[in-house]
C-alpha cells in the first residue's frame, strides 16, 4: 500500500561531502533520458515508506536517537535534510572547527568529522538515512505523516530533533567566505569557542544585550584579558541579576549605543584583528582591536515545518514534559536543541537523544507495535 519505486532517492551512506558528484551525475541522466508525461515523471520519482520510528534531524540528538533507536531493532528512517536553515547535515557542528568539550576526544575533534562518525555510527546499526529536507508532517492521526519533496514516510512515533540556529549578523568580514573571520574569531557560541587558545589573554567582544549576552561576557573573563559587551541601546534587556554581574565585572566593559559596521584581519595571520564600530547616536566609526567577537543575539529554533501541530512556547521551542521528551502529542518525541533553549550543547543534545529513543521505544511497546508493521 505505502511503497512506491523511485527513481533517485537520497536514502544512502555517503557522506554529504560526495553528494554533489552524485546530484551532478543525476541531473544528466534524467535530462538526457527522461521523455515520459509531467505525471508519469511525479509517480515515478515519488516514493511512500512505512516504519515504526521516523527522526527529523541531522545533529548529535538525531543521531544519538538513531543509534538507540537502531539498536533496538525499532529501524528507524532519518531525515538528514540538505542544507536546512543553510545548514550542512549535520548541524550547527558542521559550522565550527575545534571542538574539545565533546567526551572522548581529549586532543579535540572537528565539529564536521565528529558528526561524521555519529552518521557512520547510526547506519552501522542500519539506520536508514535520507538526506532530503522534510518540508511537511501531520501529526493529526497515526499514522504520522512525514513527508519530504520526494519521500513520504508513515510512522508509528516520530522523534523532532532539528536544532536551532544562532542568530548571526551580518556585515562585511562576518561570513564565512573569503574575506570573512566565521571560526576565524567570530563565533556565536562563547561556552563553546571561548576557551580556544586564541582567545586566551587577547581582548574580545560580544554583541548582545539580553541574558545570554552578559552570561557569555563574564564567561569570557576567564579567559580573555579584557571584553568588551557592544550594544546599540542605551539600556539592557537583560535582567537585573545578570546586568549587575556583568556591569560590576572590572574585565567588562560596554560599549553602548553601538554597532559593528565591518571586521578586519590581524595582518597576515588570517585570523580576526578588530572591529569597526559605528555610533548610531552621531555615525562616528571608531577602530576596537579584539582578537575574538562573539554573537549573543538569540537562536531560533527549527520548528517552522511543524505548522503549529506541536506546542511551542513564546520563543518558538517545542513544549516537553518536564524531565522527558514527550510533546502534547501522544507518539510524537522531540530531542536536542529545537527544545533546550537553556544549554544548547553537543553532549545535552545527545543525551536528550538517547531519552527521545526511549521514550519512542517504551510507547512503541504500549501500543503494541510489532516488528512486522513496517515491512
Amino acid at each position: 500500500m505505502y511503497k512506491y519505486v523511485a527513481r533517485a532517492t537520497l536514502c544512502c551512506t555517503h557522506s554529504p561531502a560526495s553528494l554533489c558528484k552524485i546530484f551532478t551525475h543525476c541531473f544528466s541522466i534524467s535530462t538526457s533520458t527522461s521523455t515520459s508525461t509531467p505525471q508519469a515523471q511525479m509517480d515515478h520519482q515519488l516514493q511512500a515508506l512505512k516504519t515504526r520510528l521516523c527522526i527529523i534531524g541531522s545533529g548529535p540528538a538525531a543521531h544519538t536517537a538513531a543509534i538507540y533507536a537502531a539498536r533496538a531493532e525499532l529501524k528507524p528512517i532519518l531525515f538528514e535534510g540538505w542544507m536546512a536553515n543553510d545548514i550542512a547535515p549535520g548541524g550547527q557542528l558542521t559550522t565550527t572547527s575545534d571542538v574539545e568539550n565533546f567526551p572522548g576526544f581529549p586532543q579535540g575533534i572537528l565539529g564536521f568529522d565528529l558528526m561524521d562518525r555519529c552518521r557512520n555510527q547510526s547506519l552501522r546499526f542500519g539506520t536508514q538515512i535520507f538526506t532530503e529536507t522534510v518540508t511537511k508532517v501531520d501529526f493529526s492521526s497515526t499514522p504520522f505523516k512525514i513527508s519530504s519533496d520526494s519521500t513520504t514516510v508513515f510512522a508509528d512515533a516520530v522523534i523532532v530533533a532539528t536544532g536551532a540556529v544562532a542568530k548571526r549578523l551580518k556585515f562585511p568580514g562576518s561570513g564565512d567566505g573569503p574575506g570573512g573571520f566565521w571560526n576565524k574569531g567570530i563565533s556565536a557560541c562563547a561556552v563553546c569557542d571561548g576557551a580556544a587558545p586564541i582567545f586566551r589573554n587577547k581582548p574580545l567582544a560580544v554583541i548582545g544585550g539580553g541574558d545570554s549576552a552578559m552570561e557569555e561576557a563574564n564567561f569570557l573573563t576567564k579567559y580573555g584579558s579584557k571584553v568588551y559587551i557592544i550594544h546599540r541601546r542605551d539600556t539592557f534587556r537583560a535582567s537585573k541579576i545578570m546586568q549587575n554581574r556583568a556591569l560590576s565585572n572590572p574585565k567588562i566593559e560596554v560599549v553602548w549605543n553601538s554597532e559593528v559596521v565591518e571586521a578586519y584581519g590581524d595582518g597576515d595571520k588570517g585570523s580576526l584583528g578588530g572591529l569597526k564600530v559605528k555610533n548610531v547616536v552621531n555615525g562616528e566609526v571608531s577602530d576596537l582591536k579584539v582578537s575574538g567577537l562573539f554573537f549573543a543575539i538569540g537562536h531560533e529554533p527549527a520548528t517552522k515545518f511543524l505548522d503549529g501541530q506541536l506546542q511551542l512556547d513564546s520563543e518558538g521551542y517545542v513544549v516537553t514534559k518536564p524531565g522527558t521528551t514527550h510533546t502534547n502529542v501522544k507518539g510524537v518525541f522531540a530531542a536536542g536543541d529545537v527544545q533546550d533553549k537553556k544549554y544548547r550543547q553537543a553532549v545535552t543534545a545527545a543525551g536528550t537523544g538517547c531519552m527521545a529513543a526511549l521514550d519512542a521505544e517504551h510507547y512503541l511497546q504500549e501500543i503494541g507495535s510489532q516488528e512486522g508493521k513496517s515491512d
